[in-house]
């Protein structure tokens, strides 16, 4: 099983950013993906989930109408596309996937917003 997160960075306020998790050795397409992040000092928390087929989400209110995951089943990917990024999205953002008894994590991405 294998979960790897890119496209983490340094962006100023108000830009945005589009990361991105390649799942390998599973069946992705039965399993709900998510994100996290975890900023310095900080406990995990979950950002955004999308159900196995697409068609449901769910956002932190955080980030609600900033940030938009999505996913492509057909290349086993999992996106977050953040905009209107703010200082207090700095954190390593992580992607899960989930179904009944079975939970795996990636390494994570650090994502750095600041001028």
């Amino acid at each position: 099983v294998q979960l790897v997160e890119s496209g983490g960075g340094l962006v100023q306020p108000g830009g945005s950013l589009r990361i991105s998790c390649a799942a390998s050795r599973f069946t992705f397409s039965s399993y709900v993906m998510s994100w996290y992040r975890q900023a310095p000092g900080k406990e995990r928390e979950l950002v955004a989930v999308i159900s196995s087929d697409g068609g449901s989400t769910n956002y932190a209110d955080s980030v609600k109408g900033r940030f938009t995951i999505s996913r492509d089943n057909a290349k086993n990917t999992v996106y977050l596309q953040m905009n209107s990024l703010k200082p207090e999205d700095t954190a390593v953002y992580y992607c899960n996937a989930y179904r009944i008894l079975s939970s795996f994590w990636g390494q994570g991405t650090q994502v750095t917003v600041s001028s």
